[in-house]
């Protein structure tokens, strides 16, 4: 069995600490050093990897170790931008790499520049040992993510199709470690929600400053906002999510499983969930059981003394499996009103990776009932989107399982796009070892 030594994991760490100290914000991204960067890697080690900018900066790499060709690809994948910082609320700089407190710090630790360097440093390790997969393993770090990535794996897909076609996908989503009254578990995501980003208008009469008027543009738009924040969208308990529960459900106290399976009850999972002892999973769990819309810039007037006649919210909504544009959009808009006009900015589909089962999720399950025997691997629904919408499009099946293992202290969901974003050296190096193992398992070593 093939297996990642201490060299193999130190390459990992020391390569995703060059990673982050590269600023890759996005926008503007500039993702081109990241990529020549993670191409030189692979070119030491004999492989002959692309660089393509799909913009003026934007830079993608793709690599290949060839296999003997039994079995069709499996493509490794990572985006490479990351989302904005603000520094004064760091407890170390956010684009150091430093090693503090047994972590790695900086924005792209998690998401995802830790992915690209276990992949990066795998790949380099197989070709440097000759070892033959019966399947060719495919790399491809990516620009664009963080805004929907129409430069980066949309543009690969489009524009590079025979670079990325492959079988399988196993990139970010899943992976990560939570627990639940004591008890431990990992995700693997199998579905991930749409995408409908929206513009809500509202018209209203202008007038002087000093003269309020209760139909105010502005005035009538804060009340479909409040309306929004109080009700919320409809649930809709997807298959993913029920197995998700179940599986949470499965080793909890007896007290725990009947608040877990109540959650999926659609007038009563939001108060289920404010009763649960974890309050770090409530948030997401009532992510995974409904479509959202959550507001996130207004815009209105230029002036103080002018009340505007217009004013204006982007909604970042999202949608479940099974759910399409046209029902979210009548969702949002019996909750905001007929007053508000809707207009859709970008939409993109769910995922979902049907059948679930395949020799790649029985190579995870398998690699982690060693490793992991006391912490079952449950199904994951995504509340936010990966590349996963543009790789899904060649075909592949999808399985998000970027492997880290979190100590108790440090929630995964509290470091996404959140301050102090970091990753524990011991939970690279375990992600590493993992890695390795469930893709030379299902790749097939020769």
């Amino acid at each position: 069995m093939f297996v990642a030594d201490d060299a193999m994991k130190d390459h990992a760490v020391d390569l995703c600490q060059r990673l982050i100290r590269i600023n890759t914000v996005n926008p503007p991204g500039d993702e081109l050093e990241v990529a020549e960067l993670l191409a030189a890697e692979l070119r030491d080690a004999g492989l002959e990897p692309v660089v393509l900018e799909s913009a003026p900066g934007r830079g993608n790499v793709v690599a290949r170790l060839k296999g003997n060709g039994t079995k069709r690809p499996l493509l490794l994948t990572a985006h490479l931008d990351v989302v904005e910082v603000d520094e004064s609320q760091w407890r170390y700089p956010p684009f150091s790499g430093e090693i503090a407190e047994g972590c790695i710090w900086g924005r792209g630790a998690i998401d995802m520049k830790n992915m690209a360097a276990m992949s990066v440093a795998l790949m380099c390790r197989l070709a440097r040992d000759g070892v033959e997969l019966e399947r060719d393993l495919i790399f491809a770090g990516v620009a664009d993510e963080e805004a929907g990535c129409e430069f980066g794996s949309m543009w690969l897909v489009d524009n590079h199709r025979e670079l990325v076609d492959c079988e399988f996908a196993l990139g970010e989503g899943g992976g990560f470690n939570i627990h639940l009254a004591g008890k431990e578990f990992f995700t693997v995501q199998v579905a991930e929600k749409g995408v409908c980003w929206v513009k809500a208008e509202v018209r209203g009469e202008p007038g002087h400053g000093s003269m309020p008027r209760s139909d105010s543009a502005v005035i009538k738009l804060s009340e479909a906002i409040a309306r929004l924040g109080k009700q919320g969208l409809k649930a809709h308990p997807t298959e993913a999510m029920k197995d998700f529960v179940a599986g949470l459900a499965s080793l909890q106290p007896a007290a725990i499983r009947p608040l877990l399976k109540q959650a999926l009850n659609a007038k009563l999972g939001p108060s289920i969930l404010k009763r649960l002892p974890n309050q770090s999973i409530a948030r997401p769990l009532m992510a995974m059981l409904h479509n959202t819309a959550s507001p996130t810039v207004v815009r209105a007037g230029s002036k103080t003394n002018v009340i505007p006649s217009v004013a204006t919210v982007e909604i970042d909504g999202r949608m479940l499996p099974g759910q399409t544009q046209e029902q979210f959009l009548a969702e949002l808009q019996a909750v905001m009103g007929d007053e508000v006009e809707l207009t859709v900015m970008r939409s993109l589909p769910p995922v979902v990776t049907e059948p679930r089962e395949s020799a790649l999720m029985d190579a995870i399950l398998g690699v982690m009932a060693e490793r992991e025997p006391d912490a079952p691997v449950v199904p994951y629904l995504l509340p936010g989107f990966t590349d996963a919408k543009a790789f899904t499009k060649l075909g592949a099946r999808w399985y998000g399982f970027a492997p880290v293992k979190m100590p108790k202290d440090i929630r995964f969901a509290d470091l996404f796009h959140g301050h102090n974003e970091r990753i524990p050296v011991d939970g690279l190096r375990w992600g590493t070892e993992i890695l390795t193992q469930i893709v030379t398992r299902f790749a097939g070593v020769s």
